[in-house]
């Protein structure tokens, strides 16, 4: 069974080499989305051979090609920041203890950028009778981040109250964006993971990205409660964890019943390999590394990964973010070591 490939580009990346600008426009302007859309598959085929040969305009409403959310973020009030060769930027709220207490989930629909997304998913619609694409929604612990800053972690321990109900709204504001999103698109987080697309593009991938700065007892006391919520909600459900400690989580994440894992360079392939026997395991290759070594080390680090998972089939490789300067070499020692590997086997 092939070893499934995946490259995302960081912004600037995308800016530096072919002017696409990440500005408000590049996610609100639907002309601006389907041009982009349009050539950054192209780009992605005539440089690296992934993808389609010929693409076409699709109706796409949110890019399937770069990493970061905001969705969630800003409609719980947190204010968004757009530059044109970086993801946009959540500003901290720092929200007091009352504030936080008082916060509710939204209408979704009826706020920002919700609405402004669903008038756009309406009117794609109405013209290609369907749409494409979804959100990054980000994740229960750095979404808390964004609203209450680092005081979010005493309140982990010190103040459950707020804890608790700061995390129920925020999983239940991503339950009804993914839910909404997938029941127009079809998808959910291809945006977080285009890995997906290869298991099962229905598949909602929770990113966890903060997490590795929290111990596993921790986790397993506080966050796993309302992962299981969403996950009982967003079946099939999986986990973003580019931490490099996933195998420390591996136990924890396996009672949400996750069928996809995305593991963080750095943690234990092998390890997660034995605690996650029936799930899709989505290989992360370090950007800087990509950045920095040359193809042959690419391609040992490549290797490496998929010797260490024991297997070829439940499983694929991917580098995400990686920024201007990462030599095509290297990306295509990546996939081509992958493609080798599978060949071979």
């Amino acid at each position: 069974m092939p070893v499934s490939v995946e490259v995302v580009f960081n912004p600037n990346w995308w800016f530096r080499n072919y002017g696409i600008s990440f500005d408000q426009p590049f996610y609100f302007d639907r002309k601006a989305r389907i041009k982009n859309d349009l050539a950054m598959r192209r780009a992605l085929y005539e440089r690296f051979g992934i993808g389609e040969p010929n693409p076409g305009p699709r109706p796409v409403v949110g890019s399937q090609h770069v990493a970061g959310g905001f969705v969630v973020p800003a409609l719980l009030g947190v204010e968004i920041r757009f530059s044109e060769h970086d993801a946009p930027w959540p500003v901290p709220a720092d929200l007091s203890r009352e504030q936080a207490l008082a916060l509710r989930v939204p209408d979704i629909e009826r706020t920002w950028p919700m609405d402004r997304l669903i008038a756009d998913m309406d009117w794609l619609q109405k013209e290609f009778g369907h749409v494409v694409g979804d959100f990054n929604i980000d994740g229960l612990l750095t979404t808390a981040l964004h609203l209450r800053g680092q005081q979010f972690f005493l309140d982990l321990v010190e103040d459950p109250e707020l804890a608790g109900h700061l995390l129920s709204v925020i999983s239940e504001t991503q339950a009804r964006v993914a839910s909404y999103v997938r029941s127009r698109t079809g998808t959910a987080s291809v945006a977080v993971n285009r890995s997906i697309l290869h298991v099962d593009p229905t598949t909602f991938v929770h990113a966890n990205c903060a997490v590795q700065m929290i111990s596993p007892a921790l986790f397993r006391k506080t966050l796993l409660p309302y992962e299981c919520r969403l996950a009982n909600q967003l079946r099939p459900y999986g986990i973003h964890h580019c931490g490099g400690n996933l195998h420390l989580f591996a136990e924890a994440y396996a009672e949400t019943g996750a069928v996809f894992y995305d593991v963080g360079w750095g943690s234990d392939v092998a390890a997660c390999s034995r605690a996650l026997p029936r799930a899709f395991l989505n290989l992360r290759l370090s950007p800087v590394r990509m950045l920095q070594s040359t193809a042959g080390e690419v391609r040992k680090d490549t290797e490496q990964l998929l010797a260490a998972a024991g297997r070829t089939e439940r499983v694929g490789v991917c580098s995400i973010n990686m920024d201007h300067g990462t030599p095509d070499g290297n990306v295509l020692a990546m996939i081509d070591a992958a493609r080798s590997l599978a060949s071979a086997d």
